[in-house]
């Protein structure tokens, strides 16, 4: 197993990608801390991996609240010995879908950038120093394949995933010298729920089928097919295992050729 005897946190662990990661780590060893905001929804893939023999905790958490990240970062600790080897940053939002910039409330605005960009920003602050100290540490955060082009009317969240690469590209340069790897996987459309309510949300705008707006989609993508999340768990997880040790600020791509 790739991660054993690692422990992990991810955020937005409950469901689409942040479950399929969930498990891919945990099929590989890793026992770790689940967060969300509500706990509820993180029982069902906890326990999933808790079958497979794995450590699993999970906690309440506002990933742009400080104090609640801090806390995570604590308790994380306090049940797995002290140390903290992996972080996964999945939590995230989709903000106005199909809306000229002209349109965009700015407070919508805003809380794209603060849950997207601030909520990566926070547990890599609370976490970075552990795994200094233990001069060991993987950080993958999950941005998107709108953060490689532009995005027409998705203004706030190709905005905040063109951050994350900026992000990731700084903290890899202060984290390196100590041993810690910070990296990002850039998901096209996958294939979750949130999928659908972009669909949804287009077909209703324009006129269209759900049918037609999936079509779209699949058209632009090189390969003819729609992202699954665990495709996406895969690129994850050989981020967070020391097959990737000797890279660190890098994106990989994982979108069926959307941005080719």
């Amino acid at each position: 197993m790739r991660l054993e005897n690692r422990i992990a946190i991810i955020t937005g662990a409950a469901k689409g990608m942040g479950a399929a990661i969930t498990r891919t780590l945990g099929r590989e060893g890793a026992d770790m801390m689940l967060a969300a905001r509500e706990v509820a929804p993180l029982d069902e893939v906890a326990e999933e991996v808790r079958a497979m023999g794995r450590r699993v905790e999970t906690i309440s958490a506002d990933v742009t609240d400080p104090k609640q990240v801090e806390a995570m970062v604590e308790a994380t600790k306090a049940a797995f010995g002290g140390r903290i080897d992996i972080l996964v940053n999945v939590a995230g939002t989709t903000g106005p879908i199909e809306t000229p910039v002209q349109d965009i409330d700015p407070d919508d605005f805003l809380e794209v950038l603060d849950i997207n960009v601030k909520g990566t920003f926070l547990p890599i602050k609370y976490t970075l120093p552990t795994m200094i100290a233990q001069k060991y540490g993987k950080i993958v955060n999950i941005g998107g394949s709108s953060g490689l082009r532009g995005y027409k009317y998705r203004t706030a969240y190709s905005s905040s995933k063109w951050a994350l690469r900026g992000l990731t590209r700084t903290i890899a340069l202060e984290a390196g010298p100590h041993n810690v790897n910070v990296n990002i996987v850039m998901p096209g459309i996958v294939h979750t729920p949130r999928m659908d309510k972009l669909c949804e949300e287009k077909a209703r705008v324009r006129g269209w089928t759900f049918e037609q707006v999936y079509q779209e989609y699949v058209e632009e993508m090189c390969l003819g097919r729609v992202t699954e999340p665990e495709d996406v768990a895969d690129a994850v997880l050989y981020c967070a295992s020391d097959e990737s040790k000797n890279m660190t600020g890098q994106k990989i791509s994982v979108d069926g050729g959307w941005d080719v």
